[in-house]
């Protein structure tokens, strides 16, 4: 504690590379984890196998939901207060893991600087879990684009055409970056060989409806369902289509075999952390994998999580969506509230509302990005 009050001014970056940070073979020791079933990505971060998963221990253990009023340009520091709680949870006795979302990488070089917490309230690795983690956003990105540009063939092909409007189709492309330029295109320029010419686009990886589907997903086989049931759009005759009739379902299914395992890591203080899935509340659900809450909670007694955006989006997503579909309750909810967040939406001059957290949040983003 001594050194933390004489230190107080390093950035989040500063904190987290100063950490004496443990093997994450000393983390699953404490979860009582089997060692050999580890899936290790290096020496701090490691996959944890679906069969850990126990259902009597998910119905008695107790669920802790992190939300906040609606946030500002800073953020309200529903990750950074997540952390913290279940450090002090465990700090006290208690056998407590904290279950978050992962970062998109389009936030962190672009507008906020990254979701891994702050001060000494934070997750490491902070700079892996920032930047593309074990990989979960790629194979995201790459089962998405798979069914688009199964979409295109199809409309290409004069065979085993489905016989699909390419003026309906809704499925867009994606990316893990904020690249306005590809929000809408055109595509299939440049002649017969590359395709229909049609309107399309590009939406964040976050903002997809596949990374919906693995966070509310149960298992390998309730993901391939989900994912045949995709809408693509509708034939001329004005008749739906769906993935699972371009046979699609498999394939993105099998990208996905290695990201619909959950990530366990680290807090600075050597407690359990899952982080999985990155859904964004004012897209889709808003909350970190049902895989992960109910892995956190088949681990340790008192698993804390958050929801994203204010409480009456992503607490309330949480509630009405993800719990009804896993069979969850959580047991008591903590809502986070700053003077700031009050007067930025009570109306109140710029001049009178502290940004100071933001203006911080800036100079860490910036710091961050000098670094590396």
């Amino acid at each position: 504690m001594a050194d933390m009050l004489t230190t107080e001014h390093l950035t989040d970056l500063e904190i987290a590379q100063r950490a004496d940070i443990k093997s994450i073979r000393d983390i699953a020791r404490g979860l009582d984890i089997d060692l050999e079933q580890l899936e290790q990505y290096g020496k701090y971060k490691t996959k944890l196998p679906l069969s850990m998963i126990n259902e009597a221990k998910v119905a008695a253990g107790r669920l802790i939901l992190v939300s906040a009023v609606s946030p500002t340009p800073a953020g309200e520091g529903k990750t950074t207060v997540s952390i913290g709680l279940s450090d002090g949870l465990n700090k006290i006795g208690k056998n407590c893991a904290v279950v978050l979302r992962e970062p998109s990488l389009g936030p962190v070089f672009g507008v906020k600087g990254g979701a891994a917490g702050g001060g000494y309230s934070q997750v490491i690795p902070m700079i892996d879990i920032n930047l593309h983690f074990t990989g979960d956003f790629a194979a995201i990105e790459k089962a998405n684009n798979l069914l688009a540009a199964l979409i295109d063939n199809n409309i290409q092909s004069k065979t085993h055409s489905l016989n699909i409007d390419p003026r309906t189709v809704s499925w867009k492309r994606v990316m893990d970056m904020n690249d306005r330029a590809l929000r809408h295109i055109i595509v299939g320029i440049g002649g017969s060989a590359n395709g229909v010419v049609r309107e399309d686009g590009f939406n964040i990886t976050a903002a997809s409806e596949v990374m919906a589907i693995i966070c509310l997903s149960k298992d390998i086989h309730d993901l391939k369902k989900r994912l045949g049931n995709i809408f693509i759009g509708y034939t001329y005759d004005k008749k739906p289509v769906y993935a699972r009739q371009l046979k699609a379902e498999g394939a993105m299914a099998l990208l996905l075999r290695d990201a619909i395992k959950p990530n366990l890591v680290q807090t600075l203080e050597g407690n359990a952390a899952i982080i999985h899935g990155g859904p964004f509340a004012n897209i889709a659900q808003g909350t970190n994998t049902i895989i992960a809450t109910k892995m956190g909670l088949s681990l340790c007694d008192y698993v804390v999580t958050e929801a994203g955006f204010g409480a009456d989006l992503g607490a309330e997503k949480f509630l009405d969506i993800k719990c009804p579909i896993a069979g969850l309750k959580p047991a008591a909810m903590v809502l986070v509230v700053t003077v700031r967040a009050l007067r930025h939406h009570g109306g109140a001059k710029k001049s009178r509302i502290q940004y100071t957290q933001y203006a911080v949040s800036r100079k860490r983003n910036w710091e961050f990005r000098k670094t590396y």
